[in-house]
């Protein structure tokens, strides 16, 4: 991911005072947040709240900061300042590992292990049985290649795997990077059929994207440009803010805004 040097001086659009309810308890709360990678500055003073048991979609096109922020999440990146927190505890904090599950868009498994052996492995990091692992595998669809070596698998199938491999741990917050990059529309849609019961089941879920159809799914957006947070918001008010059913438009006309906001102010 390459990121330039210098940010372009775009003020964040105005957030709504309650942006998708997150009044009720939080998952991750994020104050100030600044990376910089030597002289760029990768993650602009982002401040944020995040509500359990939603799904919160973090879009943007590439090169967004959407990975870095992530990372920020985990515990995983560096930061300059500001401050983020997740389940109550400081990001990266050693409660966490058990509660935190993070699927990454490189595939975190053993290719010369069989796909339920990669899910039992993962799964005794967490006390799980072969019996969770075999309910996962039928959760993602992949019961039938259980005997299969992880690295004979196509593309979407091992993406899966890892998705698997998080899920057996039964964490409280799932972290996914991009999970249905490469995938066809029908995996994609079951995919998302899967989040959207988590969700209903108390999981709290942060899934990053730059296809924004798939905004339509999540409960709140973040909406991230060059590092920073344009807005928080709902599927619906971005669609009202930008006065079209195309998400997409209307998130091209939230940064069209901003870009014409700063032309103003300077």
């Amino acid at each position: 991911m390459s990121h330039r040097a210098a940010m372009p001086a775009l003020p964040p659009v105005p957030v709504p005072a309650d942006p998708a309810g997150t009044t009720g308890p939080l998952c991750v709360s994020i104050e100030g947040l600044r990376v910089h990678r030597g002289k760029a500055t990768v993650l602009a003073n982002i401040t944020a709240n995040i509500p359990q048991g939603r799904i919160t979609g973090l879009l943007g096109p590439s090169g967004s900061g959407k990975t870095t922020l992530m990372r920020a999440l985990v515990g995983v990146q560096k930061i300059t300042a500001g401050t983020v927190t997740v389940l109550g505890r400081r990001a990266g904090d050693p409660q966490n590992r058990h509660d935190v599950g993070y699927v990454t868009q490189a595939a975190s498994v053993y290719k010369d292990l069989s796909v339920l052996d990669n899910v039992r492995y993962f799964g005794s990091v967490h006390g799980g049985s072969r019996a969770d692992a075999q309910a996962v595998l039928a959760a993602v669809g992949l019961s039938e290649f259980a005997k299969r070596k992880a690295g004979s698998l196509s593309g979407g199938q091992f993406s899966r795997v890892s998705l698997a491999c998080a899920l057996v741990g039964k964490p409280r917050l799932l972290v996914l990077d991009e999970p249905t990059v490469g995938l066809d529309p029908v995996l994609r849609a079951d995919l998302w059929e899967q989040f959207v019961g988590m969700a209903a089941e108390g999981t709290s879920l942060i899934i990053s994207s730059h296809v924004m159809e798939e905004a339509s799914h999540c409960d709140s957006l973040l909406m991230l440009r060059e590092g920073m947070l344009l807005a928080q918001l709902t599927p619906d008010q971005l669609r009202h803010n930008g006065e079209t059913e195309d998400l997409g438009l209307a998130f091209l006309r939230l940064i069209q805004s901003a870009e014409s906001d700063a032309k103003t102010a300077s």
